[in-house]
């Protein structure tokens, strides 16, 4: 099994370090990984992404051509990429910041399968974020959208990760991770539609 993931938004949405959790628990279940990230001109603002892969096999090269699943966190990031997303995947969307006519965002916001076997997720990851207390937990929202609904990944390891990567003077974010972490999977779990569909 391949899986090839990008992930992209703007800069300071989080959107590397959420790679980097994606990779470092694909690691810790002794998956073969591969992250790769860039950077756009502007650091905070400008756009940024990263290609993430996880395999069973070696993996020849960190490019990705099509991608099985796109998580995208703001509308550039959309139009940026939606050329590279395979449509037989799963196409997660921050409908918080991805204008109603864009993507998915116009169907039903959970299990919407087309006939090319795209997947649409569609929510306000942005937006809930923001009612736990703390905007920069968007990441970790989409995070728990795209494992509950993958499950390509285990939770259990995923809180680890967030849990040791904590810098000492950071320690008191693991808790609202683990809570924006939930809500995100809850939102698969319930099938809640945001309301912009």
């Amino acid at each position: 099994m391949t899986h090839r993931i990008i992930l992209a938004g703007a800069g300071g949405q989080g959107i590397m370090i959420l790679g980097k959790i994606v990779a470092e628990a694909a690691m810790r279940e002794d998956r073969h990984i591969t992250w790769m990230p860039s950077y756009g001109a502007e650091v905070r603002g400008g756009t940024a992404h990263c290609m993430v892969i996880i395999s069973d096999q070696a993996i020849g090269s960190p490019i990705i051509g099509e991608a099985d699943s796109l998580i995208v966190m703001n509308e550039p990031s959309l139009e940026r990429f939606k050329a590279r997303f395979n449509n037989k995947g799963l196409l997660l969307v921050n409908s918080s910041l991805v204008s109603k006519n864009k993507g998915c965002v116009s169907q039903p916001a959970v299990s919407k399968k087309s006939n090319s076997g795209l997947r649409c997720l569609c929510f306000p990851f942005t937006d809930i974020a923001i009612g736990l207390g703390n905007i920069k937990v968007a990441n970790v929202v989409a995070l728990g959208s795209f494992v509950a609904y993958t499950h390509i990944l285990k939770v259990e390891t995923i809180l680890r990760v967030i849990e040791d990567t904590a810098t000492h003077d950071r320690k008191d974010l693991i808790a609202i991770n683990k809570q924006a972490l939930s809500r995100g999977m809850q939102l698969v779990q319930e099938g809640v539609s945001d309301g912009k569909g």
